[in-house]
C-alpha cells in the first residue's frame, strides 16, 4: 500500500513522498525559545495552537502517521541575480510568480487522500486522511526532516542535495500505520554560512535561528504597518518576499525548475519595473494578482514596499512623477514611505 501511495503522488506531480510518525519532541523546545524570544514578531498565529503544532494527533485525532510531500517551484530562466542588481526593476520572491500554491498543493493532497481511500476501501473500512499545505499548525519543516525529505539548513529552511530549496511542502495527516521511512541524518551545510552572509537585513542571527522581525519576507508580507528605518535601504528592490539565502546557496546551484504550469511566470512579474508596478491602481493590482499568493498583502503593503523599492532606485524625473503621483493615494502611512523615497533620491 505504500508503494502504492508514493507512485500516486508521483502522478499527481510530487517530487517526492515520504512517510514519518507523529513524534515531534526534539523540535519542539525550538519552537517554544524561539517564540519566547520575540522572533514571531507580528505572526500571533504561530503561538497559538503550539500544542496542536507539537502533536499532530491533537490536530486530527487518532493521527498515527504523516505522508509528506514536496513539489518543486522554480520556474526556468526567470534570471533572479540579474533583477537583484537592476534597481529600476522589482524582484517578486520566486515562489510567487504562478499560481498559488496553496491550491495548487491542497488539491493534489486532497486527491491523493481520496485516491488512497477508494484504494482501501476495496478491502477494508477507510482510514481517514486530511489534506494541509502552509494552511493549519503543522510543524512542516520538522515532519518534513523526520520523514527523510532533507535537512533543516543554516537558512532554516528544508534542504536537500539533488533538490535544493526550491520546493512547496504539504502533508496528509491518517491514522493508517503505514511504514515510516528514516530520516537522513546528514547535516550536509558543513561550514558554509553563504546564507548568513548574504542576507541583506542580517535577520540569520546565527545557523537555524531567524529573527523574523528582521527577514525582509516577513517585512514585505506578514508587517502590516511601517518598514523600520533601518531596514529600508538593505531591502533594495525586493518588493514581495526574499530569496538571497536560497539564491547563494551552494546546494542551489544545480537545483531543478519546475515544469508544473501552474507555477509559470504570470503577467510578467519575473523581472517588472518598478515605476510600472506602482502606477497601477487597486483595481489593476487585485486583477493582476488574482490567483496569486501575493494577493494576500494587500494594495496598501503593495504601494508601500514599491515606494520604498523606488527610494532605493536611480531615480530620474519618471520615478520622481510616479512617486508625487502616489502622494494621496492610499493612505498615510503609504504616503510616510513615498516622503521617505524622495528623500532618498533628492540626498537628504
Amino acid at each position: 500500500m505504500k508503494t502504492h501511495i508514493l507512485a500516486e503522488g508521483k502522478a499527481l506531480g510530487f517530487d517526492k513522498l515520504a512517510i514519518t510518525d507523529t513524534d515531534l519532541s526534539q523540535h519542539t523546545p525550538h519552537l517554544r525559545e524561539w517564540l519566547a524570544a520575540g522572533f514571531a514578531g507580528d505572526m500571533g498565529y504561530m503561538a497559538r495552537n503550539v500544542e496542536k503544532r507539537s502533536n499532530p494527533e491533537l490536530l486530527e485525532p487518532s493521527t498515527c502517521r504523516v505522508i509528506t510531500a514536496r513539489m518543486q517551484y522554480l520556474p526556468a530562466d526567470t534570471q533572479p541575480i540579474q533583477v537583484l542588481e537592476n534597481s529600476g526593476l522589482a524582484y517578486i520572491s520566486r515562489y510567487a510568480l504562478g499560481r498559488d500554491y496553496h491550491k495548487v498543493m491542497r488539491r493534489r493532497l486532497a486527491k491523493l487522500a481520496q485516491q488512497i481511500n477508494v484504494t482501501l476501501g476495496k478491502e477494508q473500512t477507510p482510514f481517514t486522511f486530511r489534506a494541509f499545505t502552509d494552511s493549519a499548525p503543522v510543524l512542516e519543516k520538522a515532519l518534513g526532516e523526520k520523514a527523510g525529505l532533507g535537512w533543516i539548513g543554516k537558512h532554516t529552511l528544508l534542504l536537500e542535495k539533488d533538490a535544493g530549496s526550491w520546493f512547496f511542502l504539504g502533508e496528509i495527516y491518517t491514522n493508517a500505520p503505514l511504514p515510516v521511512d528514516q530520516p537522513d541524518s546528514e547535516d550536509a551545510c558543513g561550514k558554509c554560512s553563504a546564507c548568513m552572509t548574504v542576507c541583506p537585513t542580517d535577520a540569520i542571527i546565527s545557523p537555524r535561528r531567524l529573527d523574523a522581525r528582521r527577514c525582509v519576507s516577513y517585512l514585505t508580507i506578514e508587517h502590516k504597518d511601517a518598514i523600520p528605518l533601518e531596514f529600508r535601504q538593505a531591502m533594495g528592490n525586493r518588493v514581495y518576499g526574499c530569496d538571497d539565502c536560497q539564491l547563494f546557496c551552494p546546494w542551489n546551484r544545480e537545483a531543478p525548475t519546475t515544469t508544473e504550469a501552474d507555477f509559470a511566470v504570470r503577467n510578467g512579474l519575473d523581472k517588472p519595473r518598478l515605476v510600472d508596478l506602482f502606477a497601477l491602481s487597486e483595481t489593476e493590482f487585485l486583477a493582476m494578482t488574482e490567483g496569486s499568493a501575493m494577493r494576500r498583502i494587500g494594495y496598501a503593503q503593495w504601494q508601500r514596499n514599491l515606494a520604498i523599492g523606488l527610494g532605493n532606485s536611480q531615480g530620474g524625473d519618471e520615478v520622481v512623477l510616479a512617486l508625487t503621483q502616489g502622494l494621496g493615494r492610499v493612505n498615510a502611512m503609504v504616503d510616510e514611505h513615498i516622503q521617505w523615497a524622495l528623500a532618498q533620491l533628492d540626498g537628504s
